[in-house]
Protein backbone atom coordinates (compact mmCIF):
# COMPACT_ATOMS: atom_id res chain seq x y z
CA UNK A 1 0.00 0.00 0.00
CA UNK A 2 0.97 3.56 -0.55
CA UNK A 3 -1.38 6.23 1.43
CA UNK A 4 -3.70 3.68 1.97
CA UNK A 5 -4.23 3.28 -1.51
CA UNK A 6 -4.06 -0.57 -2.72
CA UNK A 7 -1.53 -1.41 -5.45
CA UNK A 8 -1.80 -3.69 -8.21
CA UNK A 9 0.46 -5.18 -10.59
CA UNK A 10 -0.78 -6.74 -13.74
CA UNK A 11 1.01 -9.06 -15.87
CA UNK A 12 -0.09 -9.28 -19.81
CA UNK A 13 1.36 -13.05 -19.72
CA UNK A 14 2.34 -14.79 -23.08
CA UNK A 15 5.05 -17.66 -23.61
CA UNK A 16 6.56 -16.32 -20.60
CA UNK A 17 7.74 -19.27 -19.43
CA UNK A 18 11.84 -18.49 -18.52
CA UNK A 19 11.18 -15.09 -17.25
CA UNK A 20 7.90 -14.72 -14.80
CA UNK A 21 9.18 -16.54 -11.64
CA UNK A 22 11.96 -14.16 -11.84
CA UNK A 23 9.93 -10.81 -12.78
CA UNK A 24 7.40 -11.43 -9.72
CA UNK A 25 10.37 -12.20 -7.11
CA UNK A 26 11.43 -8.59 -7.94
CA UNK A 27 7.74 -7.19 -7.54
CA UNK A 28 7.83 -9.07 -4.48
CA UNK A 29 10.51 -7.66 -3.30
CA UNK A 30 9.64 -3.99 -3.54
CA UNK A 31 7.41 -4.38 -0.01
CA UNK A 32 4.80 -2.56 -1.18
CA UNK A 33 2.44 -4.13 -3.90
CA UNK A 34 -0.63 -5.24 -2.08
CA UNK A 35 -1.54 -8.61 -4.93
CA UNK A 36 -0.49 -9.50 -8.43
CA UNK A 37 -2.57 -10.92 -11.17
CA UNK A 38 -0.67 -13.00 -14.13
CA UNK A 39 -3.24 -13.20 -17.25
CA UNK A 40 -2.20 -15.99 -19.53
CA UNK A 41 -3.32 -15.30 -23.13
CA UNK A 42 -3.24 -19.16 -24.12
CA UNK A 43 -0.06 -19.41 -24.06
CA UNK A 44 1.71 -22.26 -25.57
CA UNK A 45 4.50 -23.44 -23.50
CA UNK A 46 3.99 -23.79 -19.17
CA UNK A 47 3.81 -20.44 -18.32
CA UNK A 48 0.42 -20.87 -16.07
CA UNK A 49 2.08 -24.25 -14.41
CA UNK A 50 4.66 -22.24 -13.74
CA UNK A 51 2.91 -18.99 -12.23
CA UNK A 52 -0.10 -20.82 -9.81
CA UNK A 53 3.39 -22.41 -8.24
CA UNK A 54 4.29 -19.09 -7.04
CA UNK A 55 3.01 -17.98 -3.81
CA UNK A 56 0.84 -14.97 -4.01
CA UNK A 57 0.17 -14.44 -7.37
CA UNK A 58 -3.22 -14.46 -8.85
CA UNK A 59 -3.46 -16.58 -12.42
CA UNK A 60 -6.21 -15.99 -14.70
CA UNK A 61 -6.07 -17.90 -18.08
CA UNK A 62 -7.84 -16.99 -21.30
CA UNK A 63 -9.70 -20.36 -23.06
CA UNK A 64 -7.99 -18.48 -26.52
CA UNK A 65 -5.42 -16.28 -27.88
CA UNK A 66 -7.26 -12.59 -27.14
CA UNK A 67 -4.55 -10.90 -28.38
CA UNK A 68 -1.96 -7.89 -25.98
CA UNK A 69 -4.77 -5.41 -26.29
CA UNK A 70 -7.40 -8.10 -25.26
CA UNK A 71 -4.82 -9.16 -22.54
CA UNK A 72 -4.39 -5.84 -20.89
CA UNK A 73 -8.55 -5.41 -20.44
CA UNK A 74 -8.78 -8.68 -18.79
CA UNK A 75 -5.86 -6.89 -16.37
CA UNK A 76 -6.79 -3.96 -15.53
CA UNK A 77 -10.80 -5.11 -15.37
CA UNK A 78 -9.36 -7.84 -12.71
CA UNK A 79 -7.81 -4.94 -10.84
CA UNK A 80 -10.51 -2.81 -10.75
CA UNK A 81 -12.34 -5.10 -9.51
CA UNK A 82 -10.64 -6.35 -6.60
CA UNK A 83 -10.15 -2.52 -5.37
CA UNK A 84 -7.19 -1.55 -6.35
CA UNK A 85 -6.80 1.76 -6.64
CA UNK A 86 -3.17 1.67 -8.32
CA UNK A 87 -2.15 -0.11 -10.87
CA UNK A 88 0.96 -1.05 -12.52
CA UNK A 89 1.39 -2.97 -15.65
CA UNK A 90 4.55 -4.89 -15.97
CA UNK A 91 5.83 -7.13 -18.60
CA UNK A 92 7.04 -10.69 -16.99
CA UNK A 93 9.58 -10.81 -19.89
CA UNK A 94 11.75 -9.03 -17.61
CA UNK A 95 12.86 -6.13 -20.02
CA UNK A 96 11.54 -3.19 -17.51
CA UNK A 97 12.28 -3.86 -13.84
CA UNK A 98 10.03 -3.54 -11.34
CA UNK A 99 12.51 -1.93 -9.10
CA UNK A 100 10.45 1.55 -10.50
CA UNK A 101 7.61 0.22 -8.95
CA UNK A 102 7.65 2.16 -5.90
CA UNK A 103 8.82 5.70 -7.31
CA UNK A 104 5.73 5.20 -10.02
CA UNK A 105 3.13 4.30 -7.40
CA UNK A 106 4.38 6.93 -5.45
CA UNK A 107 3.96 9.62 -8.14
CA UNK A 108 0.16 8.46 -8.00
CA UNK A 109 -0.60 7.61 -4.76
CA UNK A 110 0.51 11.21 -3.61
CA UNK A 111 -1.89 12.63 -6.37
CA UNK A 112 0.83 13.99 -8.59
CA UNK A 113 -0.29 12.02 -11.85
CA UNK A 114 -3.15 9.79 -12.55
CA UNK A 115 -0.84 7.80 -15.07
CA UNK A 116 3.06 7.55 -14.81
CA UNK A 117 5.43 5.78 -17.71
CA UNK A 118 8.39 3.72 -17.34
CA UNK A 119 10.25 5.54 -20.79
CA UNK A 120 13.39 4.17 -22.54
CA UNK A 121 14.28 7.29 -24.20
CA UNK A 122 14.75 9.39 -21.36
CA UNK A 123 18.10 9.10 -20.70
CA UNK A 124 19.81 8.28 -23.93
CA UNK A 125 20.15 4.23 -22.54
CA UNK A 126 18.06 2.78 -25.32
CA UNK A 127 20.34 2.01 -27.60
CA UNK A 128 22.97 1.02 -24.68
CA UNK A 129 20.73 -1.48 -23.55
CA UNK A 130 20.17 -3.67 -26.71
CA UNK A 131 17.79 -1.82 -28.42
CA UNK A 132 17.74 -3.02 -31.96
CA UNK A 133 18.65 0.40 -34.26
CA UNK A 134 16.09 -0.19 -36.57
CA UNK A 135 13.22 -0.50 -33.76
CA UNK A 136 15.23 2.87 -32.12
CA UNK A 137 14.65 4.87 -35.07
CA UNK A 138 10.79 3.58 -36.04
CA UNK A 139 10.34 4.89 -31.91
CA UNK A 140 11.31 8.41 -32.40
CA UNK A 141 9.71 8.79 -35.60
CA UNK A 142 6.95 7.94 -34.92
CA UNK A 143 6.56 9.47 -31.22
CA UNK A 144 7.93 12.97 -33.24
CA UNK A 145 5.02 12.49 -35.26
CA UNK A 146 2.07 11.70 -32.51
CA UNK A 147 3.59 14.47 -30.49
CA UNK A 148 2.67 16.77 -33.01
CA UNK A 149 -0.50 15.66 -34.29
CA UNK A 150 -1.58 15.02 -30.53
CA UNK A 151 -0.06 18.42 -29.01
CA UNK A 152 1.93 16.68 -26.33
CA UNK A 153 5.28 15.97 -25.41
CA UNK A 154 5.70 12.38 -24.49
CA UNK A 155 9.43 10.67 -24.46
CA UNK A 156 7.94 7.43 -26.18
CA UNK A 157 4.45 5.86 -27.30
CA UNK A 158 5.61 2.84 -27.66
CA UNK A 159 6.22 1.49 -23.54
CA UNK A 160 4.93 -1.19 -22.41
CA UNK A 161 5.69 -0.21 -18.36
CA UNK A 162 2.43 2.23 -17.00
CA UNK A 163 0.75 2.66 -14.14
CA UNK A 164 -2.30 4.45 -13.70
CA UNK A 165 -4.93 5.39 -10.76
CA UNK A 166 -8.38 3.94 -10.23
CA UNK A 167 -10.16 6.92 -11.37
CA UNK A 168 -7.90 7.20 -14.71
CA UNK A 169 -8.66 3.93 -15.65
CA UNK A 170 -12.53 4.02 -14.52
CA UNK A 171 -13.34 6.78 -16.89
CA UNK A 172 -11.45 5.38 -20.11
CA UNK A 173 -13.44 3.62 -22.77
CA UNK A 174 -10.86 0.55 -22.88
CA UNK A 175 -13.13 -1.17 -24.11
CA UNK A 176 -12.96 0.14 -28.08
CA UNK A 177 -9.74 0.08 -28.35
CA UNK A 178 -7.82 -2.70 -30.20
CA UNK A 179 -7.32 -6.32 -29.03
CA UNK A 180 -3.76 -5.54 -30.66
CA UNK A 181 -0.52 -3.99 -30.31
CA UNK A 182 -1.98 -1.00 -30.68
CA UNK A 183 -4.28 -1.40 -27.98
CA UNK A 184 -1.41 0.83 -25.79
CA UNK A 185 -1.58 3.68 -27.69
CA UNK A 186 -4.91 4.03 -28.20
CA UNK A 187 -4.92 4.45 -24.32
CA UNK A 188 -2.47 7.08 -24.33
CA UNK A 189 -4.25 9.15 -27.08
CA UNK A 190 -7.57 8.24 -24.78
CA UNK A 191 -5.37 9.37 -21.69
CA UNK A 192 -4.16 12.57 -23.51
CA UNK A 193 -7.74 13.20 -24.91
CA UNK A 194 -9.17 13.50 -21.18
CA UNK A 195 -6.94 16.29 -20.86
CA UNK A 196 -4.73 14.43 -18.29
CA UNK A 197 -1.10 14.88 -17.96
CA UNK A 198 1.08 12.15 -18.59
CA UNK A 199 4.51 11.53 -16.00
CA UNK A 200 7.62 9.47 -17.46
CA UNK A 201 10.13 8.02 -15.07
CA UNK A 202 13.31 7.06 -17.00
CA UNK A 203 13.56 3.56 -17.14
CA UNK A 204 16.52 1.20 -18.10
CA UNK A 205 16.55 -1.36 -21.28
CA UNK A 206 17.08 -4.82 -21.08
CA UNK A 207 16.58 -6.67 -24.27
CA UNK A 208 17.98 -10.35 -24.26
CA UNK A 209 16.89 -13.54 -25.96
CA UNK A 210 14.01 -14.51 -23.60
CA UNK A 211 12.27 -10.80 -23.84
CA UNK A 212 9.22 -10.64 -26.02
CA UNK A 213 9.45 -8.72 -29.05
CA UNK A 214 7.07 -8.43 -32.06
CA UNK A 215 8.54 -9.24 -35.68
CA UNK A 216 8.95 -6.53 -38.47
CA UNK A 217 6.03 -7.31 -40.34
CA UNK A 218 3.34 -7.14 -36.84
CA UNK A 219 5.88 -3.78 -36.05
CA UNK A 220 4.63 -2.24 -39.03
CA UNK A 221 1.04 -2.40 -39.09
CA UNK A 222 1.46 -1.34 -35.20
CA UNK A 223 3.17 1.91 -36.87
CA UNK A 224 0.72 2.40 -39.26
CA UNK A 225 -2.02 1.74 -36.38
CA UNK A 226 0.05 4.58 -34.62
CA UNK A 227 -0.40 7.14 -36.89
CA UNK A 228 -4.20 6.46 -37.39
CA UNK A 229 -4.84 6.56 -33.83
CA UNK A 230 -2.63 9.97 -33.72
CA UNK A 231 -4.80 11.09 -36.94
CA UNK A 232 -8.10 10.75 -35.52
CA UNK A 233 -7.01 12.48 -32.48
CA UNK A 234 -6.07 15.39 -35.07
CA UNK A 235 -9.30 15.24 -36.44
CA UNK A 236 -11.61 14.53 -33.65
CA UNK A 237 -10.26 17.49 -31.68
CA UNK A 238 -10.77 19.86 -35.10
CA UNK A 239 -14.07 19.11 -35.06
CA UNK A 240 -13.89 16.79 -38.72
CA UNK A 241 -14.87 13.90 -37.34
CA UNK A 242 -16.07 12.43 -34.06
CA UNK A 243 -14.07 9.04 -33.49
CA UNK A 244 -15.74 6.55 -31.57
CA UNK A 245 -12.14 5.81 -30.28
CA UNK A 246 -12.55 9.06 -27.93
CA UNK A 247 -16.34 10.15 -27.90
Amino acid sequence: MHNNKKIAVVMPAYNASKTIEKTVQEVGDQGIVDFIIVVDDFSKDDTVEIARKIPGVEVIQHDKNKGYGGNQKTCYAAALERGADIIIMVHPDYQYTPMLIPAMATMIGNGLYNCVLGSRILGGGALKGGMPWWKYIANRALTWAENVMIGAKISEYHTGYRAFSRELLEKLPLYRNSDDFVFDNQMLAQIVWQGEFIAEVSCPTKYFKEASSINFRRSCKYGFGCLKTALLFRLGKMGILKPRLFY
